[in-house]
């Protein structure tokens, strides 16, 4: 089968040159980190321990991001995305909502490892406008589908599928969060509430990805279950496992309040932001659910 390439007026479309920003801006970044890991390794050995959980997360978000969007361009470059068995349109809405989603995060988590652990010298700080360059592009890209037409962005481009996204980013923040409140504050912690949130945490995180998985790969018709029932009962379970993570944050919050005054520290912020993730990411799940209440009152009265 002849391969097809894109035409020249192809080459000057929005959707082409904020794909191109993207490679070029994430590569810039991930670069510019790696070259300050090795030059700055021997100055800042107190960075390494206490919070490289969050920079794996950093690098493997420009990483990662990286890597699918220039082979998503590649393919949409050559015309071979037909060819694939995924949804096309559904999988590039994913990929530019959630990679504007954890490329804010690193943007957010990348400066705030710096003002503590680097001198503050250029490269660090090219690094940190590099990101939010990053972070500006996927968000161009995602108004960019959004503003097509809705058999073009597919449902992952519609409300519903920006909640599951936005779930899935909560999800994906709480992986770092988790390990470094567990690393740093696991003997002040009751063991249970450890658990608990980790456990439900865990939970949601694999049923947005089997929910994503259904949709990308349009298996929504080989389900057992209806699939609007079965994206309600995990927008379902997803509200009550958050709900309990979510007393669960402000229970420790109130437990810490005293050492956190004695020992002031970063372990301070890092309840507040899972906190502050967890709230978020119930209220998406909640919203998520009351779109899947109507959808299903609605076809029981169709």
């Amino acid at each position: 089968m002849p391969v097809i390439v894109l035409e020249a007026r192809d080459f000057t479309s929005p959707l082409f040159l904020v794909r191109t920003w993207e490679v070029l801006s994430g590569c810039t970044t991930f670069s510019l980190v790696a070259s300050l890991e090795h030059s700055e390794i021997n100055k800042n050995q107190s960075y390494h321990q206490n919070l490289n959980t969050f920079r794996i997360f950093c690098m493997f978000t420009w990483c990662f991001f990286f890597t699918l969007t220039l082979l998503i361009h590649i393919l949409s470059v050559i015309q071979f995305h037909s060819l694939i068995p995924i949804s096309w349109k559904n999988l590039t809405m994913t990929v530019a909502v959630l990679g504007a989603l954890m490329c804010l995060s690193a943007s957010v988590v990348f400066p705030w490892i710096i003002m503590d652990h680097y001198i503050v010298s250029p490269r660090p700080v090219a690094a940190a406008v590099a990101s939010c360059l990053t972070f500006l592009a996927y968000t161009s890209e995602s108004y960019v589908l959004c503003t097509q037409a809705h058999e073009q962005r597919g449902y992952m481009g519609s409300m519903p599928g920006l909640l599951k996204t936005l779930q899935l980013w909560g999800g994906c923040q709480m992986i770092p969060l988790i390990v470094e409140v567990v690393c740093g504050l696991a003997s002040e912690i009751r063991s249970w509430q450890l658990w608990v949130s980790g456990v439900s945490y865990g939970v949601c995180v694999l049923m947005s990805l089997v929910t994503l998985v259904v949709i990308l790969g349009d298996f929504a018709g080989r389900c057992l279950l209806p699939f609007d029932r079965f994206l309600a009962g995990f927008s379902l379970i997803g509200v009550l496992l958050y709900m309990v993570a979510t007393v669960i944050c402000f229970t420790k919050i109130l437990q810490l309040r005293d050492f956190f005054q004695r020992n002031p520290n970063k372990n301070a912020e890092l309840v507040i932001m899972e906190t502050v993730v967890a709230s978020i990411t119930l209220l998406a799940y909640t919203v998520d659910l009351a779109f899947s209440i109507k959808l299903l009152c609605d076809r029981s009265h169709a």
